[in-house]
């Protein structure tokens, strides 16, 4: 239900935008970050006008280059952003993405950050914290859930830092949810077209996963699951959404359960919610009773 602008954004937002952080913009289009990054930076490099896109996804995406706008004051022209886009244009994410280099040969850094709306009813992040358990983001998890039901946020650089972050949060986390997110398959492969290094991110975090399945005690759940598809080879930059797997692991998970296609994604917080033991009447069916020995 979120807006989202194949066109751009209105006029009259984007003037109210402009006034509030006191100069113009650049862009206003549905675009691919890199490309217009690449299209539009030597004029913003000019200018210190930030680059503003969205993509076929609910997002108001602000891009600048470190240089000519601090990563800090790119987050408070993002933060100005949020405030306004309420109401109908209420879009799910305002995305701050910093880049650096020179025309030609610029590079976006890993200092992004999102800006969500709050989840819009409970979570069962929000139930675990109720019952005084931690919840540990690490990648964006924070930002996408607007810092709601989070009790510790490490941020990482990529994939291989957020599995070595993974692996270093089960040694130090007694009992609650360790909730990392993998975004180089999307954001720097996937949206990229490039298959290759989809293939060879894969690959390191598989040969990354033993060693975070080694830290894995007797009463553990481990789930591994996507919120989309993003095919590198469909020749767009944008979501593929095709189904994803839900992988369910652990000592007490038995082995070739087929789960079928389940109705909704929910299932996979229920199910966690469930393994601790925590009361959740919110969406989604446990499939805990199915997979465990």
């Amino acid at each position: 239900p979120f807006p989202t602008y194949p066109k751009g954004f209105p006029a009259d937002l984007i003037a109210a935008f402009e006034r509030a952080i006191r100069t113009s913009i650049l862009g206003n289009e549905a675009a691919s970050g890199t490309e217009i990054i690449a299209r539009l930076g030597p004029e913003h490099q000019r200018t210190g006008y930030p680059i503003v896109y969205t993509s076929a996804d609910s997002v108001f995406q602000v891009a600048a280059h470190e240089d000519v706008i601090p990563v800090q004051r790119l987050y408070e022209i993002c933060l100005t952003a949020r405030r306004l886009l309420t109401g109908p244009h209420a879009v799910s994410r305002v995305i701050a993405r910093p880049f650096v280099g020179s025309p030609g040969a610029y590079t976006r850094t890993d200092r992004r950050r999102d800006f969500s709306l709050p989840p819009t009813a409970p979570t069962v992040l929000d139930a675990v914290t109720a019952q005084g358990l931690e919840v540990v983001g690490i990648g964006k998890i924070s930002d996408l859930f607007a810092g709601r039901g989070v009790t510790r946020s490490i941020h990482t650089r990529d994939d291989l830092d957020g599995m070595a972050q993974t692996g270093a949060a089960m040694t130090a986390t007694a009992r609650g949810i360790i909730f990392t997110n993998l975004v180089d398959l999307d954001s720097k492969f996937g949206h990229r077209n490039d298959p290759a290094g989809y293939a060879r991110d894969l690959e390191a975090i598989d040969a990354a996963l033993p060693q975070v399945m080694g830290r894995v005690r007797a009463d553990d759940l481990v789930v591994i699951t996507a919120d989309h598809g993003n095919d590198p080879t469909t020749g767009s930059t944008d979501h593929a959404r095709e189904y994803v797997p839900v992988l369910f692991g652990g000592p007490a998970v038995r082995g070739g359960v087929d789960l079928g296609v389940r109705s909704t994604f929910a299932d996979v917080g229920a199910t966690v919610a469930d393994a601790l033991a925590i009361p959740w009447e919110g969406p989604g069916t446990s499939v805990l009773p199915m997979i465990t020995k």
